[in-house]
């Protein structure tokens, strides 16, 4: 007898739906399995085996095909298990063919029947709702991921007589399963729930690092701080995490897809709508950052996909983790070509990077620094002009007064920061309206003089500084994106004079770091 189910292979971060053929019949009794399959697709033909016998089931020996297509894609992982224990109970007649019909199935399968979670639930299912599947059976453990998704019910499996017997229910009586979201506790209101450190209410002083930082925030702007240890860099890119609007709808579901498929959905489950903040060891490789390996995976700037990536020690990284980060910046996006095929991960970050001076850190604090001309220069040296010219914003860190951190005045919430974010992102949101344009940073360069007019004062400045501190294009961009913003947050409906001055201020500093010597 013949059976086909449904299942379906994650791609990047999204699935294609994989037909499972069964097919049984007389002759020497063997177990065959087709279908481009990887090495673990393989061997779940031996866990099958010995879930089915002790799971109590008795199937007479006979040929069994299974063949998994499209045969051009390469199968891997373990959720086939269960599409294709079911499948071959079904060509043995002992599930009816129907029960299986527009029911799309993945699970791995334990050798006593038990169905054990696998990654990438998330994107199966949406896969399944585009393809008009209503109904999607995965193992008890993804069920509150899969659950996300709207319009679509999701039956839980136990082990293997449980989902044969659960299909059965649902077939006679499919009104006793819901569809949609039920109640999952997924926090939804996208408040931040980090600590009190990471307030901006906890750092003191520091006017000008906090006024970049809500430029940054307000634009989505790229931003390098320099400064000596201990002026409050980390401190303060944790801050910009806690002033960031929530994330949308869709934007919360796409990064759920990366999550889902690195097996991390539990970090998103308590906080579904707040933004993501990561902070990667320097030691990071570079499939680490950028994604990678056997089986392709999102790396650290997908699982910051609408949040913030932030570096610390900047000049510690080594040097190829640090030009990947060119194109995606560019882009938003990460394409990967292996021999299987493309790979496409989500890249809209907002990058922070913190770094020292020079090797000790106090430089020019000549009566601490005690580097020489050429060390500070190989310091500096280990980030690329090309990179450097990405940062929208380079702000310097000083070290903060001793009246600063014992003054009694209570500093700024992030909750009152946000509100102004909040505000300027929507004067965005209202301008580019139509357009796919979300924020200031992202303007293409065709279309900034259309955006970002200048009044004569602003203009004339402007041309003055490009040949004066020997702005590159892209640099020269980047500073009127930035007066755009800085602009919005004023109401202005046209760049001034003081707009393009400020933004000029925070792009001096990568000059500087080219003639420290």
């Amino acid at each position: 007898m013949y059976s086909i189910v449904s299942t379906a292979i994650v791609c990047g971060i999204r699935s294609v739906l994989i037909q499972v053929e069964a097919d049984v019949c007389d002759g020497m009794p063997a177990f065959e399995m087709v279908g481009v399959l990887s090495s673990e697709v393989k061997e779940a033909k031996e866990r099958i085996r010995a879930a089915i016998r002790n799971s109590g089931i008795r199937l007479a020996p006979k040929k069994i095909t299974v063949n998994l297509y499209p045969a051009d894609i390469r199968k891997s992982g373990t959720v086939f298990d269960l599409p294709i224990a079911l499948a071959i109970l079904a060509a043995y007649g002992r599930i009816p063919q129907e029960y299986l019909d527009n029911i799309l199935f993945a699970g791995e399968i334990s050798l006593n029947g038990e169905i054990r979670p696998t990654q990438g639930v998330l994107p199966m299912v949406l896969a399944a709702q585009e393809a008009g599947k209503k109904v999607v059976c995965v193992p008890r453990d993804n069920i509150r991921e899969a659950q996300i998704v709207k319009g679509v019910t999701i039956l839980p499996g136990d082990n293997l007589n449980q989902v044969t017997e659960l299909i059965e229910t649902f077939f006679d009586e499919p009104g006793t399963f819901m569809a949609g979201r039920p109640d999952t506790n997924i926090e939804e209101n996208g408040e931040n729930t980090q600590n009190a450190d990471s307030d901006f209410a906890s750092i003191h002083g520091q006017k000008i690092l906090k006024r970049a930082c809500e430029i940054a925030a307000s634009g989505r702007h790229n931003m390098l701080m320099l400064g000596s240890p201990g002026a409050g860099k980390t401190m303060a890119a944790r801050a910009v995490s806690t002033i960031l609007p929530p994330l949308t709808e869709e934007e919360a579901l796409e990064l759920a897809r990366v999550y889902s498929v690195m097996g991390m959905f539990g970090q998103r489950e308590t906080n579904f709508r707040q933004r993501p903040y990561r902070s990667p060891h320097h030691t990071i490789s570079l499939a680490g950052m950028a994604g990678g390996g056997t089986v392709p995976k999102p790396g650290e700037i997908s699982l910051a996909h609408k949040g913030v990536l932030f570096l610390d020690e900047l000049t510690e990284f080594a040097k190829p983790v640090l030009e990947v980060l060119r194109q995606p910046l560019e882009e938003q996006e990460i394409r990967l070509v292996r021999k299987s095929g493309t790979y496409f991960y989500p890249a809209d970050i907002m990058l922070i990077a913190a770094m020292n001076p020079c090797n000790c850190g106090y430089f020019p604090d000549r009566n601490r620094c005690t580097c020489s001309s050429a060390m500070i220069e190989r310091h500096l040296n280990k980030i690329s002009r090309p990179l450097l010219d990405r940062m929208d914003i380079c702000v310097e860190v000083s070290r903060p007064r001793l009246q600063e951190l014992i003054a009694k005045q209570p500093e700024e919430r992030s909750a009152q920061i946000r509100k102004r974010v909040q505000r300027t992102q929507h004067v965005q949101r209202e301008r580019f309206a139509g357009t796919g344009i979300l924020y200031n940073s992202r303007i293409p360069a065709s279309a900034v003089e259309n955006w970002c007019v200048m009044e004569p004062e602003g203009e004339e400045l402007m041309h003055e500084s490009f040949e004066r501190l020997k702005l590159t294009a892209r640099g020269y961009y980047r500073v009127l994106r930035v007066a755009r913003t800085i602009a919005d947050m004023e109401e202005a409906e046209k760049i001034g004079y003081s707009h393009v001055c400020e933004s000029l201020l925070y792009r001096s500093i990568d000059r500087k770091v080219w003639e420290w010597e």
